[in-house]
């Protein structure tokens, strides 16, 4: 598994206006090439008056599974612009479409470029942007009388509950790179008053603002 990955806060949809014409970015989270595809087909289906539906994805942990489409439009106006700026922001696992109703006013090759990159940029504006980290749960057991000293120590985001019961269990997420270091520090500031026990791994999502 990765240290950290990069996506799509949530799925969304976000509209720019150029030259009369519209374009509507369609954004969605996606973990597999069939859930793209099924994505880019109900944006197709609902936008079927559309004078053009072209799409970009990126999916796997290097992002191994990249493609991108026209739809109709002039070769490399679409599809590739797109794709560029997901790759430029460094995104996993996202798909998105822009449904493009023509307005009459042609845009040339170059504008076309620059419109569906702003589509595609304004749309990541929109939904936001998300880092995950590999952090792992790590439960901290001690006595009552070493509560505090453990808060004033630990950042307020690295806990994540507290139960008290006949000695107090403190539970943290701590970036898994970090987790020996953690324990170690943790062992030194209770002078080893203190049961530790590693957790399920898994990631944490922090947006990006």
């Amino acid at each position: 598994m990765q240290a950290t990955y990069k996506t799509i806060k949530t799925d969304g949809l976000a509209e720019t206006e150029i030259k009369k014409s519209r374009f509507l970015c369609h954004l969605k989270r996606v973990t597999s090439e069939e859930e793209a595809k099924a994505f880019i087909q109900g944006i197709k289906k609902e936008h079927w008056k559309a004078n053009h539906n072209c799409s970009a994805y990126l999916i796997g942990e290097r992002s191994e599974i990249q493609r991108s489409s026209d739809d109709g439009e002039p070769s490399g106006t679409a599809g590739v612009p797109m794709l560029e700026v997901l790759k430029k922001n460094d995104l996993i696992n996202v798909c998105v479409v822009v449904t493009r109703y023509f307005g009459g006013i042609k845009l040339g090759a170059g504008g076309l470029i620059r419109a569906y990159s702003h589509a595609v940029s304004h749309g990541l504006q929109t939904v936001g942007l998300v880092m995950g980290k590999l952090q792992q749960e790590i439960s901290l057991d001690l006595d009552y009388s070493l509560l505090g000293k453990l808060q004033n120590s630990l950042p307020e985001t690295t806990i994540k509950e507290t139960i008290f019961a006949e000695k107090v269990t403190v539970i943290c997420r701590v970036d898994e790179e970090q987790v020996e270091n953690f324990e170690a520090e943790i062992i030194d500031l209770l002078q080893g008053q203190v049961t530790i026990t590693r957790g399920a791994t898994g990631y944490e999502e922090i947006p990006i603002e």
